[in-house]
């Protein structure tokens, strides 16, 4: 505490309530990440005994096209440590899939302290939308992944093998997983941005025609079958969490209207009673 010139006590800025040194956020930090850390270890763990029947599902696409080809399409392990490789990499993306919720919540538990009660709130509710639109992108690329897979080996001429390397075919299916998982967290983005009062919800509003063609230009390049009901299945979806996000980012926005105006009212009334 200190005194200025007219007796009056006020904190020292080092000494307030909000200030936290340097190394307690440091602290922090390691100690948030170790936990995340932890959480991807165990997810490792279960996705090293999960390997097995995810493997011969991520392959049953291309067992289904030699099938009906009458073909050899088959995965191919070139390397005599490719298949210990592949086993490990596979745990990993598993383990980065069943613990998002853990690792997740730990980087909000590390931002949060430093946000108001409110604040707390969205950020939890943000986290709450985030792990299943995130976990049910995934799953709806893994329901179009045998369609692409069928329609991208349809290019092998005839009388030819189709041996694919087993890593690039693993960071192909990675990369549609992971497309489909941020695709479907835009929404999420779109009412953070309005909270945080950065983007007001017409603007999403006035925006919608792009915002319809781009998801289908999305849906169309990432599912890249002949047939519109895969893309319809994949646009649809997307572009009702759009419209659903922009439903509350105009609610939010009339309920800061709302309040401004009963603040305004009140400070109205105190002028008056003052005069």
């Amino acid at each position: 505490m200190t005194a200025t010139a007219d007796g009056t006590r006020v904190d020292a800025p080092h000494k307030r309530a909000g200030a936290v040194p340097l190394s307690a956020h440091l602290r922090e930090l390691r100690r948030r990440g170790g936990w995340a850390a932890l959480g991807l270890l165990v997810g490792a763990v279960a996705g090293w005994f999960l390997y097995t029947p995810v493997f011969q599902a991520l392959q049953e696409p291309l067992l289904d096209v030699a099938r009906a080809r009458h073909d050899v399409v088959a995965l191919n392990f070139a390397g005599l440590a490719t298949a210990f490789d592949m086993r490990i990499k596979v745990s990993l993306f598993l383990a980065l899939l069943l613990s998002s919720p853990w690792w997740l919540y730990q980087l909000w538990a590390f931002v949060t302290p430093g946000l108001t009660r409110n604040e707390r709130r969205y950020a939890f509710g943000f986290l709450g939308a985030a792990v299943p639109l995130f976990l049910g992108g995934v799953a709806l690329a893994w329901w179009a992944l045998p369609n692409a897979v069928r329609l991208l080996t349809e290019f092998t001429p005839d009388g030819a093998s189709n041996l694919i390397d087993v890593q690039t075919y693993l960071v192909f299916v990675m990369r549609l997983a992971l497309a489909f998982g941020i695709a479907f967290l835009l929404p999420v983005l779109m009412t953070a941005l309005n909270f945080t009062r950065l983007v007001r919800g017409s603007t999403w509003l006035r925006g919608w025609r792009w915002a319809v063609l781009l998801t289908f230009v999305f849906a169309a390049v990432m599912t890249p079958t002949p047939d519109a009901v895969t893309m319809l299945a994949v646009a649809g979806p997307m572009s009702a969490l759009y419209f659903l996000a922009v439903g509350v980012c105009l609610l939010h926005d009339r309920r800061l209207a709302q309040r401004r105006a009963l603040e305004l009212e009140s400070l109205d009334d105190d002028a008056a009673i003052g005069r």
